[in-house]
């Protein structure tokens, strides 16, 4: 009897540190939900603008406008070309703030907020490697 009274008593004291533990990983994913990302920290409302590769033309000046309303104008313009694309929509942040997903009627792009610039990412979610790498990059004009 009195090692059956040990043994409770030594699972409510597990018990008690299992709880204890459960309680500091709520904290902890209260902080981490907190931390600062591209969305809240950074001043990413603006206009920036690139020239992407194109295979048969000299580029394609993108500019890209987010807005703080949530929206965002999205226009694509072929270099010694005819071919103008615009497409607005709102825009959608990923869980992590700092990728956007622009989607409309001629654009589903994703792009990396980063401090006055935006980078070009593939449809994965992922930094565009390569030779090219640097004209996925998208400077803030304003």
């Amino acid at each position: 009897m009195v090692a059956g009274t040990l043994f409770t008593a030594c699972n409510k004291k597990e018990n008690t540190v299992v709880e204890e533990t459960v309680v500091k990983s709520d904290t902890l994913s209260e902080a981490v939900s907190d931390e600062h990302n591209s969305q809240n920290s950074l001043d990413w409302a603006g206009t920036y603008e690139a020239t992407l590769p194109c295979a048969d033309c000299p580029g394609i000046k993108t500019t890209v406008t987010l807005n703080n309303d949530g929206t965002f104008k999205h226009v694509s313009e072929y270099l010694e070309r005819d071919g103008k694309f615009e497409s607005t929509g709102t825009i959608m942040w990923h869980d992590n703030g700092s990728v956007v997903h622009l989607k409309g009627k001629d654009i589903d792009t994703k792009l990396k907020v980063i401090e006055n610039g935006l980078i070009g990412l593939d449809q994965e979610g992922k930094e565009i490697e390569g030779a090219l790498k640097e004209h996925y990059y998208y400077k803030k004009i304003k």
